[in-house]
């Protein structure tokens, strides 16, 4: 989860709100039909669940460079020499360092390096020693995407 995309996205949706509600508040409620201003203050409620349950969905996407090199990417697999845990993160993950034999079809398998956050139910798919299938950028051998989720489908 990107919590610094997240909070970014909420703080943008929460300062539109505020000027839609000052809006509403200052111009707008003046000119409505008397009685209905419970069903205006549900309304406006209702759109600020909808504008945060949206921008947390669109936030919580994976980048545009992830998304291409999902797409574009060389399919290939790699074998997990080496694991190191980094830091414990604040969802009861761990950031761990992977040491990593990639083979990518028609080239040479090389070594590579990533750090990536192991969720408890993929700590046994990620112990040393496992194949995990990969995504390698063809133009940056360096930039790889684990693709752990594969092996459940």
């Amino acid at each position: 989860m990107n919590h610094p995309r997240i909070f970014r996205a909420v703080l943008g949706v929460c300062a539109g709100y505020a000027i839609i509600f000052a809006i509403w508040a200052g111009w707008l409620v003046q000119h409505t039909p008397p009685g209905t201003l419970q069903y205006q203050i549900a309304g406006l409620l209702g759109l600020l669940g909808f504008g945060l349950g949206v921008a947390m969905m669109l936030a919580n996407r994976p980048t545009k460079a992830d998304r291409r090199l999902l797409t574009h990417g060389l399919e290939g697999w790699a074998r997990i020499e080496d694991a190191h845990p980094v830091q414990q993160t604040d969802h009861h993950s761990e950031l761990t360092e992977l040491q990593l034999q990639l083979t990518v079809p028609g080239s040479e398998s090389y070594s590579g390096r990533i750090v990536f956050d192991v969720t408890p139910i993929d700590r046994d798919r990620l112990a040393v020693g496992a194949v995990v299938p990969v995504r390698v950028d063809p133009h940056d051998r360096g930039r790889i995407m684990l693709c752990p989720d594969a092996g459940r489908l």
